[in-house]
């Protein structure tokens, strides 16, 4: 090969079997991923009792059948409600050189390993709805994960926007809140503008059409610019202007920064009950009551 040559990087899932469990929203999302990013449609199994038909090339089951093998990637996508009846018949399948992936919110490492205890590397993943578009974040933490196995899970999410590992369990828990939820509290935002312009006559749909690109913009604006948000917004507002008047009344009293501190303080709280519900020491029954 000469300098100038270059060799295209292997995927680390070209060869590899997939077994998506739950191809709902998320799920469906992580699907069409992977088939944009190359990987070859006949390597992926998914197991969904509702789904009345997948991609092309992807097998579809409705339930385990005792002729899927066992898995490189088991990756999880049902409700965590559901993970205490489908782990016993998939415990079988997830051996030592079986990575679990899991994006079900608040369950915990300790659990997966509870449920799945001859796996290999368990990798969860915090993704967030505009996946659905290609334009998503998702967070992932590792244990007992190796480069090999890293280089897998980035390859299942890449696809899907910018993926942010994190150093430990307990950020990515936080971001559940953080990047997890947030899309609905941005979408409650343009709601309420789009309701405000109302009232002062724009219709709706323009409305709206003006807030998303208005947002979307900001939003690259926000991630290429390196600054502090408040300091672009000091930077846009003129003296005696009218975004000035307009950020005069969000900061008054603090009521914006109070009122984001405790939506995102309601929001781990629920996400911290719902992981003591789903220990392995909780009483399943019970515990799971509380969580639908």
């Amino acid at each position: 090969m000469t300098p100038d040559s270059h060799e295209t990087p292997a995927n680390p899932l070209a060869t590899a079997d997939i077994l998506l469990v739950g191809c709902g929203n998320m799920g469906g999302a992580m699907l069409a991923g992977w088939l944009r990013s190359g990987i070859p449609a006949a390597s992926v199994t998914v197991i969904d009792p509702s789904l009345a038909q997948g991609p092309a090339g992807v097998r579809l089951s409705r339930s385990l059948s005792p002729d899927i093998a066992p898995p490189t990637v088991l990756v999880l996508a049902v409700k965590p409600q559901k993970l205490a009846d489908i782990a016993p018949s998939l415990a079988a399948l997830a051996g030592a050189d079986t990575m679990i992936v899991s994006v079900l919110a608040a369950v915990e490492f300790a659990t997966l390993r509870h449920q799945f205890p001859a796996a290999g590397s368990l990798v969860r993943a915090v993704p967030n709805l505009p996946a659905a578009i290609g334009r998503g974040i998702t967070t992932l933490v590792g244990e007992d994960i190796d480069d090999a196995a890293r280089g897998q899970a980035e390859t299942l999410f890449t696809p899907l926007g910018v993926v942010e590992w994190m150093e430990d369990e307990g950020l990515c828990a936080l971001a559940t809140t953080v990047s997890g939820a947030t899309p609905a509290f941005f979408f409650r935002i343009a709601d309420a503008m789009a309701q405000a312009a109302e009232a002062q006559g724009m219709d709706r749909t323009r409305a709206l059409r003006l807030i998303a690109e208005t947002m979307a913009g900001s939003a690259a604006m926000l991630a290429e610019a390196g600054a502090d948000p408040a300091d672009i917004a000091r930077r846009v507002a003129s003296p005696g202007g009218v975004t000035l008047a307009g950020l005069a009344m969000l900061d008054e009293g603090g009521a914006l920064v109070r009122l984001m501190a405790d939506t995102i303080a309601a929001s781990a709280a629920r996400n911290d009950e719902m992981t003591r519900a789903f220990r392995p020491d909780a009483l399943s029954q019970e515990q799971r009551r509380i969580t639908e």
